[in-house]
């Protein structure tokens, strides 16, 4: 089972780094509208989640108390 979940997060890793080899850093930063995430927030966003579903995934479950959501989506320059 973890072999087959490294297995599937170095695949959807490698998608991922082709993906971002397509646009400049610049473009990670960009946001369609106001409303919007920009990509590099949401891959932000996304491994804070990770981090925390997956650290003691056998002796915890759900969100760890460490983890700041909220911090994710704040706009750096």
């Amino acid at each position: 089972m973890i072999s087959s979940s490294i297995a599937q997060f170095k695949y959807y890793k490698q998608l991922a780094d082709k993906a971002m080899a397509q646009i400049s850093e610049n473009d990670m930063k960009n946001q369609i509208n106001r409303d919007d995430n920009s990509i590099s927030v949401i891959i932000r966003h996304m491994s804070g989640n990770m981090k925390s579903r997956w650290t003691n995934i056998f002796e915890e479950d759900g969100e760890k108390p460490w983890r700041q959501r909220d911090a994710e989506f704040e706009i750096f320059g």
